[in-house]
């Protein structure tokens, strides 16, 4: 199954790390990549299949690396330490030949192991991020777009039809004649160029790239628009949510990254007390300010309530803050402070970065009022949190959480939280929750 898709810019200058005013010329496209790598690897793929206007070449078929074992290195680029060795999943890449040749697209296979820099630069980021995957690795030809947006359909049904979890990643550069002194030249229609994929993409309006004209194609002198044609007719016939995370072309070439969130699921699907505690986190994490409540407030979220925000980073509690009883006018307001308060202000953790919230999984409880009980035996771990005082002190554990499947525990836990001793008799309450949950792939 398709897991993962995304656009991924080249230059190797963004891994051999240039330095001084070069560096931070660049520096938007690094932090990108690194936040796309990592969004790319929570989705564990098993397979990387890339697109790269840079590899194989033929002029009437799409062609593919077929050893079985792929190498690289940027030696030719001053770096041969920099270097890459990778199995390729070879019946993966045959099983998409075979579908195409029914589809009348001819696809072949090279005898050749080289991976070019248009694989390598994501895939150096891919690895940084963790991502240990079998490649597939695809070049470009001149077969009209009409036939590249059906391989790209192709791909995804062959890919839809197997036990791997693949991630499609389409490599390339937009213009490379933005500014005088451009690799290619300049030509004014560079910008417009980019401007128009930034605009469809964001859109995912495949109609306006589909039909680019020829002139303003050739004049932009780009490397990507076959890759990203291939990417979407994979990515035609589902619900994806495209998300840009950067552009910008300092030394004349367009580096775009973007990705296209899939699995068959609206991202706006995502509970609405989610997608708020997100947002509200996010707009603290870049203005240092708490984020009014919209207006209207969203429906479900007029009333008063507790809420608790809980945030995990790879399966690992990153905080969690929250209110026992409401202090705030309504639900709304309570989750996007208690969102920063678990993201900046739970005093176990250091506070989320700003990078971090891609990696970031959210969920929101919202309790009911809590209800005094008279012993242990009105309490269930799994369906009521619990809360215990004593002489001004006071702990709460949420219901439902992994590991706590006694009452005696969750009480253990409770006090300890509240810093109440083991022995000290404490008054017991108890409280429901309705939890909302978040697909941690689409957000």
């Amino acid at each position: 199954m398709l897991v993962f898709a995304g656009l991924a810019p080249h230059p190797p200058l963004i891994v051999l790390r240039v330095s001084g005013d070069e560096l931070r010329k660049v520096e938007k496209t690094i932090k990108s990549m690194r936040e796309w790598a990592q969004r790319a690897a929570l989705a564990k793929p098993d397979t990387l299949v890339f697109v790269s206007p840079h590899g194989v070449f033929l002029r009437d078929a799409e062609g593919y690396l077929g050893r079985r074992k792929l190498y690289g290195s940027f030696a030719a680029f001053g770096a041969p330490e920099l270097a890459f060795e990778a199995e390729n999943d070879c019946e993966l890449a045959e099983a998409i030949a075979r579908e195409a040749e029914k589809e009348g697209i001819s696809v072949v296979r090279v005898d050749d192991d080289t991976l070019d820099h248009g694989i390598m630069v994501p895939l150096y980021y891919l690895r940084e991020a963790g991502v240990e995957a079998k490649l597939v690795a695809f070049g470009i030809s001149l077969l009209p777009f009409e036939k590249l947006f059906r391989f790209g359909k192709v791909v995804a049904r062959v890919c839809a039809a197997t036990q791997r979890r693949v991630a499609l990643v389409a490599s390339g550069d937009l213009s490379h004649r933005l500014i005088p002194g451009a690799p290619a030249g300049y030509d004014p229609q560079g910008k417009v160029f980019d401007e128009i994929i930034q605009e469809a993409l964001s859109q995912m309006d495949v109609d306006r790239i589909l039909n680019l004209p020829e002139d303003l194609i050739e004049r932009a002198g780009e490397c990507g628009l076959r890759p990203i044609i291939i990417l979407l007719g994979a990515l035609s016939g589902q619900k994806v949510e495209s998300r840009i995370y950067s552009y910008e072309g300092p030394f004349g070439v367009g580096y775009l990254v973007a990705e296209f969130c899939l699995e068959g699921k609206d991202p706006q699907e995502d509970p609405p007390h989610v997608r708020l505690a997100r947002a509200s986190l996010e707009y603290y994490l870049r203005t240092g300010k708490i984020m009014p409540v919209p207006d209207p407030v969203p429906e479900g979220m007029e009333g008063r309530a507790g809420v608790f925000v809980s945030l995990k980073k790879h399966g690992q509690l990153r905080g969690c803050i929250g209110t026992i009883e409401p202090v705030r006018e309504n639900i709304a307001a309570e989750i996007i402070h208690n969102a920063v308060s678990a993201g900046v202000g739970d005093p176990r953790f250091l506070p989320v970065q700003l990078d971090e919230l891609p990696e970031l999984e959210i969920s929101v409880d919202v309790l009911t009022p809590p209800e005094p009980v008279a012993s242990e035996k009105d309490l269930d771990p799994k369906r009521y949190g619990v809360i215990v005082s004593s002489k001004g002190r006071k702990g709460l554990l949420l219901p439902n959480l992994e590991g706590i499947d006694t009452v005696e525990e969750q009480i253990r836990i409770a006090k300890m939280k509240a810093g109440i001793r083991p022995d000290e008799p404490v008054k017991l309450e108890r409280f429901e929750v309705v939890r909302y949950k978040e697909d941690p792939l689409c957000q």
